[in-house]
């Protein structure tokens, strides 16, 4: 009987997911390895096991959509992380009996696609000694141990077309147009996106803003000629000596959200100027991935079944320095990569007449 591997997909859904998974599979033949796809993330590992066979016919023609064609899931079971850097224990008999299945179904070893608090999860599978390999995933691209991570690049290329619609009715009616992004503790997709996109202000969560210097760019805008100002904002950014602006869901808890139309209704009641908030949401996840997502992507899977043959267990992909390499897991989890305040790319901005509201 040949070898066999899992993948599972994890947290939040973004594009080149699939990449991923087309990648695993096709490595893992050449290999002669078989593939499980575990179904609707870590969800899929309690008995009897929900999982589908990853093949070459399986993943023909997936690359270009987005999402995950096995599901996933940041709920259930083996929830192993609240908010930045808070870890809770997955319950030790969920872990013997995800163990179970895996050895009834003759799985050697786990590649867990995710972001931070999925790699939290696979880090304490591996230190129950399930054999684990890790694929960083994550659209806000805020995980230290690599330089980035597929679904970042589709994100911001979402928040760009954005801006560029908005720049022609924010001309049109000469108006002050806010758009709120994702990025709950780093501002890397209202950044690239505010850049790329040609914004004029961009509040990110590593900066604290001030309203009055706010209304001071945009009236400095204004003695310039410029009938229009976008800002983009990201979903954690703060006032100064403020708070995050959180809003309840139906679950009865509490997500970030919302700091567009404060910031919107600030500028309208403080400068005068007519004002709208558009929040982009859960289209910056979604579409179909980028050229550069689709790459990435299939790099990492290799990648993986290749740590998977060498046995290098506990590790996660990463990509660095242009080359997709690994680190231990243990040195993944927990970090994550803010934008430097003093760094190139916001000097960069600043050079080009970007406000930060600072």
């Amino acid at each position: 009987m040949k070898p066999r591997i899992g993948v599972l997909t994890s947290g939040g859904d973004c594009p080149g997911l699939n990449a991923v998974l087309r990648g695993v599979a096709l490595a893992a033949e050449k290999l002669n390895f078989e593939v499980l796809g575990f179904l609707d993330g870590f969800e899929g590992l309690l008995p009897p096991g929900r999982f589908i066979e990853l093949n070459r016919r399986s993943t023909s023609g997936i690359m270009p959509r987005g999402g995950t064609i096995i599901g996933t899931t940041n709920r259930g079971h083996f929830v192993a992380k609240i908010g930045a850097g808070d870890r809770a224990e997955v319950a030790p008999e969920i872990i013997e009996d995800a163990r179970r299945m895996l050895n009834e179904h003759r799985v050697e070893a786990l590649i867990i696609v995710g972001g931070d608090g999925s790699m939290t999860t696979a880090l304490q599978l591996h230190e129950a000694g399930i054999n684990c390999i890790g694929v960083p995933k994550t659209i806000d691209n805020d995980l230290e141990a690599t330089a980035m991570t597929f679904g970042f690049d589709s994100a911001v290329a979402a928040v760009t077309d954005a801006l560029d619609r908005l720049h022609t009715t924010a001309t049109s009616h000469k108006r002050v147009m806010v758009l709120e992004v994702m990025g709950r503790h780093a501002g890397w997709i209202a950044l690239h996106g505010g850049i790329a996109g040609g914004a004029h202000i961009i509040l990110i969560p590593e900066i604290p803003f001030d309203y009055d210097k706010i209304c001071e760019a945009l009236t400095m805008r204004d003695v310039r000629g410029s009938i229009y100002s976008l800002v983009v904002v990201a979903e954690g950014a703060k006032p100064c000596h403020g708070q995050v602006v959180m809003q309840p869901n139906e679950g009865g808890e509490y997500r970030m959200g919302g700091i567009g139309h404060v910031v919107a209704g600030e500028i309208a009641v403080r400068s005068g100027r007519e004002t709208r908030c558009t929040v982009l949401g859960h289209l910056q996840r979604g579409g179909a991935p980028t050229t550069l997502d689709r790459i990435l992507g299939t790099r990492f899977g290799v990648k993986a079944v290749r740590l998977v043959s060498e046995r290098q267990y506990g590790s996660m992909v990463s990509y660095q320095n242009y080359q997709v390499r690994h680190v231990p897991i243990a040195d993944a989890v927990n970090r994550l990569r803010l934008v430097p305040p003093e760094g190139e790319l916001i000097q960069t901005a600043r050079d080009v007449e970007i406000s930060f509201g600072d």
